[in-house]
């Protein structure tokens, strides 16, 4: 049995960005506010330094620069942590690039609890919510790896503002080079019939690894991985809603506003299902190790199981 990698999705993001540009993508443009050796696009200014444009520390005068490029026909990529890209810069982001609808990507790394012993100032556990708020703009949450760096060239081929959150935690790279990225489309990752567990991001491993530990029980989950937050894949969920007939999402972010809401805003329209979140309770992080926070604050395995039999 092949040994499991384990690779931060910021990684992925900077070398998908190297990729990108070898591969002869000339629109391309990469941004960052000075912090291209935390968000990685070092890897890309690196090897394109003509590229790579740092704006300082100054998020959201950024966002209006990848507008500005963006208007002259380029394709920018904007990077900094998530706190800042979606957070500090939120009025840019809302006005600057989503009201005029330009073709700006925003790489936004540092997401969620994992950031560790940053802390709660850094620990950014509301862009979902932010950016699934603003018209028009995708929202792209990776698992792993390889479908990290097939989201990054996803958005840059599509036309619009996209959102993509990378996380600082190395995480176990589960997917291999036959998976096929696509934005919008969800993918189950095991078939079950008991309860269906939809995740995002690093929680999606740790759903996996429940899966396997429930199925010791007698009992069986479904899991699936849903990356694009929005727009979502609606078939897939209420598809597996239907076979289930209950549903646990699971994500490193508030339960008010990310996946957990939008999965339960389309089934209680489309397919009323019974539905529980797990994700941050309507509070602030503090700092610390990040695997010692992530099991603190519910977003483990061991949790997910404890919820799933509970819940059925």
């Amino acid at each position: 049995m092949a040994e499991i990698k384990n690779i931060a999705t910021r990684d992925s993001y900077g070398n998908a960005l190297k990729e990108l540009a070898q591969s002869g993508a000339e629109k391309l443009v990469v941004l960052d506010a000075d912090l291209s050796a935390a968000t990685k696009t070092g890897i890309f200014k690196k090897a394109f330094p003509e590229k790579h444009i740092n704006c300082g520390i100054a998020e959201a005068n950024m966002m209006c620069v990848a507008a500005g490029f963006a208007s002259m026909g380029f394709v920018p990529f904007a990077s900094s942590f998530a706190m800042f890209a979606a957070g500090r810069a939120f009025e840019q982001v809302r006005n600057s690039i989503g009201y005029p609808h330009l073709n700006v990507k925003i790489g936004a790394t540092h997401a969620g609890i994992s950031v560790g012993e940053d802390g709660a100032s850094h620990q950014c556990c509301e862009d979902f919510a932010l950016m699934r708020a603003i018209p028009g703009m995708v929202v792209i949450c990776p698992a792993d790896d390889v479908e990290a760096k097939q989201a990054v060239k996803a958005a840059y081929k599509h036309e619009g503002p996209v959102y993509l959150r990378f996380g600082r935690l190395a995480v176990p790279v589960f997917h291999d080079e036959s998976y096929k990225f696509e934005i919008g489309k969800g993918e189950v990752i095991k078939e079950g019939s008991d309860v269906s567990i939809i995740a995002n991001g690093l929680m999606v491993a740790e759903a996996i690894e429940a899966g396997k530990e429930l199925e010791k029980e007698g009992i069986s989950a479904e899991i699936i991985n849903i990356a694009t937050i929005k727009p979502l894949d609606e078939e897939l969920i209420i598809a597996s809603a239907k076979k289930t007939g209950k549903v646990i999402t699971v994500e490193e972010h508030s339960i008010i506003g990310g996946l957990g809401e939008a999965v339960s805003s389309l089934l209680s329209e489309k397919c009323p299902t019974p539905v529980k979140r797990i994700g941050v309770n309507d509070e602030f992080g503090h700092s610390g190790p990040a695997k010692d926070l992530l099991k603190q604050f519910g977003l483990s395995s061991e949790n997910i199981v404890k919820v799933t039999k509970e819940f059925i």
